[in-house]
């Protein structure tokens, strides 16, 4: 019983530095990880959807779920450019990571589009 009760201790501790530390992420972060959580949820709604009702167009739902997939890794893409504590970064404006960004997502969607069809 106490061996539950140190690690329901040592849970809480984590919980509570982990939302400290998030606390002091910049606002510009917390919108791109509010980003990704949207995408990553819209995949997850549509892979639910799939084995709910069926995959009859195939590669609609692959374009789908690569999409969302695809746009979810080019935001932690942006959010490691964009982060000031990120070294390795520091001399790549946030306007070129955002452009970066943009452009790539372009060529993702032209790609997916065609996937389509």
């Amino acid at each position: 019983m106490g061996k539950s009760s140190a690690t329901s201790k040592d849970a809480q501790a984590l919980f509570h530095s982990l939302r400290s530390a998030y606390a002091a992420t910049p606002t510009n972060l917390k919108i791109i990880d509010l980003y990704v959580m949207f995408a990553v949820a819209t995949a997850l709604i549509q892979v639910v959807y799939v084995a709910i009702v069926g995959s009859f167009p195939f590669n609609s739902f692959l374009s789908g779920v690569l999409s969302c997939v695809g746009t979810a890794v080019l935001a932690v893409c942006l959010r490691i450019q964009v982060n000031k504590e990120n070294k390795e970064f520091k001399d790549l404006p946030p306007e070129r990571a955002f452009a970066d960004f943009v452009l790539c997502n372009l060529v993702l969607h032209l790609v997916i589009m065609n996937f389509l069809g």
